[in-house]
């Protein structure tokens, strides 16, 4: 076991060790890795930085969770949210033994995605594993439904509010993390957002909302009339985690989500103006995420390399005020 240890630290060092000059060289100015650590300030606070690792899944299924935890925690990260609880051709593992690397390594899970079919059919399961984690919440990237009319937001309002009230006896949160399509409006009432609908709906004890950034500029680029922050501030007890999510626009409003997710930094979301506007941001998590990492340039280090330039990135947004 010690063996296999140090083959994925040495493996991993190799992957990485072009990347800390790459980070250093583009960010004037920024903090070291683990700065975070001694003062993080006024726009992401301390101890607040995480990351989703769907952003690094390749890494994980490439060498496991104990290699990726180490070097997440070495950038300096301090939160993980899961997607996903197997680590590929690496081999089993229990969420005993996950738990155990989280504590290792000076993680904390913050969430987990799960689909709506995993609730459906395994509600305790899920969040048995969640109270073994200790992760405070568990959540879906899944809109809330594929039907968007009035009655299917209905029905699946409905499902949120008992799956919410499931979690909570257990001392959990349950939340949904948006794309663009919640911003959308009703097939049958053109006047009523979807996004509004759901927030109506459910209910404030049982169901949280993970505000997905990127996801939410580009819904009101491609469904227009609102601000994402104003949802924060209106509503600040259902958010407790954050996508922090940078992108470019699509040529076409239209297209996809409307944006293309790059590094963060890379892009043209207005992250200063957005965390500078939130009232009470110690209340939330900001979890980096950018789907598309596992493409990162250079390649090797991928994934691992996006990670640790944006988390640097993110850390140099304390001066930006």
């Amino acid at each position: 076991m010690a063996r296999n240890r140090i083959d994925r630290r040495t493996l991993l060092r190799g992957l990485a060790g072009s990347t800390v000059a790459v980070s250093a060289a583009s960010l004037a100015g920024a903090a070291p890795a683990g700065a975070a650590d001694g003062g993080c300030g006024k726009l992401i606070p301390q101890g607040h930085v995480g990351i989703q690792l769907y952003s690094v899944r390749d890494k994980i299924a490439q060498v496991g969770f104990a290699a990726v935890f180490e070097e997440l925690s070495r950038i300096g990260y301090r939160e993980v949210e899961f997607a996903g609880y197997t680590q590929g051709s690496v081999g089993a593992i229990t969420p005993e033994q996950i738990r155990r690397l989280l504590d290792d390594n000076g993680l904390k899970a913050a969430g987990s995605h799960r689909g709506l079919n995993d609730f459906r059919t395994n509600l305790e399961w899920e969040l048995e594993v969640a109270e073994i984690l200790g992760m405070p919440a568990i959540g879906t990237a899944q809109a809330p439904t594929g039907d968007r009319t009035i009655a299917g937001y209905q029905r699946a309002a409905a499902e949120f509010n008992a799956w919410g009230a499931a979690a909570a006896a257990r001392g959990l949160k349950l939340y949904q993390h948006n794309h663009t399509i919640e911003f959308a409006f009703a097939t049958d009432r053109p006047d009523v957002r979807l996004y509004d609908l759901f927030l109506e709906l459910t209910d404030p004890r049982y169901v949280f909302l993970e505000m997905d950034i990127l996801w939410a500029y580009g819904g009101a680029r491609k469904y227009p009339g609102f601000r994402p922050v104003d949802y924060v501030n209106a509503h600040p007890d259902r958010y407790p985690l954050f996508h922090v999510k940078d992108g470019v626009p699509l040529p076409d409003p239209q297209q996809g989500n409307s944006y293309a997710d790059v590094e963060f930094g890379a892009g043209v979301i207005p992250f200063a103006e957005f965390f500078g506007e939130l009232k009470g941001r110690g209340r939330f998590e900001f979890l980096w995420e950018q789907d598309s990492a596992p493409g990162a340039q250079p390649n090797p280090p991928g994934s691992l390399g996006a990670a640790e330039r944006s988390y640097q990135r993110m850390v140099d947004l304390r001066g930006a005020r």
